[in-house]
């Protein structure tokens, strides 16, 4: 696939070398002409401009940048109620192409045009990654924002997705962004890397783009084991026995990394887990049971609140993270742990909770060393989504929900 891309961009830079120009105007002049452009050529010469001189911004001038968008290219809401009321009338094609054209703000056009450049889907992923940076002292710019999602939720669609192995032998443009990516367990060293692509009982799968070859937008590391882990030094352990992956009966999922800041919000991690799981199944039908060891996130905060504080003794931690787990919500009735309603919202069950699981810094800092494995029985995924979806009712083990009921907390829950 990299490959391909790679030909498809240098025809592309060929065909368009020639048409590259110095301009001096300001850029909101430049964006007007290329939203007026009806030839492909100059289109091309006026969007990469735009996308080059961009780059060089700093965020006092991508402020600027995203205002004009915000103040210059939206939408006007006489017009959009004018061409809704014509419409309304006469509900032809013409008085809905009216319409649709109304209620789009020119902007999600501009983003469009901009991404004819090869190359410029990346870039305008970076650029809302800056969006996304700047609004958080800027809110009144969440509006571009929605405008980046719409039109990043149909051009990253599952459709256009390519599942990828990284392995050992993955080019080293791949492997760097690995280690670099990472997000639930530091990879150290090549070394560490080594060790968790290179075994029998280690795999790796990544989400990439067509237009990100090199790019992994989301990716899982899997362990193949005897059982179900309880403890992620187990996993990771330089020590460990290597099994052959035929020899296994479960694949543990102990790290999920979104890769792109500029694509949150995007969801990709339902579509990674069951792609993997019909991948791992395919290969190796002696797999029986398919686990997550998660971290928990928010366990930490919770219990300080409930007046425990370290340390708590195994079992005790065990019946509190249970607790946790199945009765700390948000306002909205949602699991309070965001890792929690990642997985139950993709149709997981909570199956069992783990002292002592994570002894890193991290991992005694956010839960006190507790994990939890989330099961994705494949018979059971979707009754336990839309169970989840519609009444936010959480699938659980038998040994879980015992160990719920013996929780005793010090004070009201939060």
């Amino acid at each position: 696939m990299s490959v391909f891309a790679d030909l498809l961009s240098t025809v592309f830079e060929r065909r368009y070398s020639g048409a590259k120009v110095s301009d001096n105007r300001p850029l909101e002049e430049v964006v007007n002409d290329l939203l007026g452009s009806r030839g492909e050529v100059s289109g091309m010469s006026l969007a990469r401009q735009i996308l080059d001189r961009y780059a060089k911004f700093g965020d006092a001038e991508k402020l600027d940048f995203f205002r004009h968008l915000l103040d210059h290219m939206g939408i006007d809401p006489e017009r959009v109620r004018e061409t809704l009321a014509a419409y309304d009338a006469h509900p032809d094609k013409a008085s809905y192409r009216a319409f649709l054209s109304a209620a789009e703000p020119s902007r999600q056009e501009l983003a469009r045009r901009l991404n004819q450049v090869p190359g410029a889907t990346a870039r305008l992923v970076s650029m809302r990654a800056d969006l996304l940076r700047l609004a958080r002292e800027t809110p009144a710019l969440a509006p571009i924002d929605l405008d980046f999602r719409h039109l990043f939720q149909s051009w990253f669609n599952r459709g256009f997705l390519v599942l990828r192995p990284v392995n050992w032998d993955s080019p080293a443009t791949v492997l760097e962004k690995i280690i670099a990516y990472e997000a639930v367990h530091a990879i150290d060293s090549w070394d560490d890397l080594r060790r968790r692509l290179q075994p029998a009982d280690r795999r790796c799968f990544a989400f990439f783009h067509p237009s990100m070859p090199d790019e992994p937008l989301i990716f899982v590391e899997v362990a193949l084991t005897k059982g179900i882990p309880g403890s992620i030094q187990n996993v990771l352990s330089e020590s460990r026995r290597i099994i052959d992956a035929s020899d296994a009966d479960t694949a543990v999922f102990y790290s999920i990394s979104n890769c792109q800041v500029g694509l949150a919000g995007i969801s990709f991690g339902n579509s990674l887990i069951k792609t993997v799981v019909a991948d791992l199944t395919r290969g190796l039908p002696n797999l029986q049971t398919f686990v997550t060891l998660s971290p928990i996130p928010g366990l930490g905060a919770w219990l300080r609140e409930t007046g425990h504080a370290a340390p708590i003794e195994p079992e005790m931690l065990r019946r509190l993270t249970a607790r946790y787990l199945l009765t700390a919500k948000r306002s909205d009735g949602m699991p309070r742990d965001p890792v929690a309603r990642f997985h139950l919202g993709n149709g997981a069950q909570v199956e069992a909770v783990h002292a002592r699981a994570d002894t890193s810094p991290k991992g005694m800092s956010q839960s006190m060393g507790a994990m939890v494995n989330y099961r994705y029985d494949i018979a059971k995924i979707s009754q336990n989504h839309e169970r989840f979806a519609d009444k936010h009712q959480i699938a659980v083990s038998a040994d879980v929900r015992q160990l719920a009921k013996q929780a005793v907390t010090k004070k009201s829950e939060a």
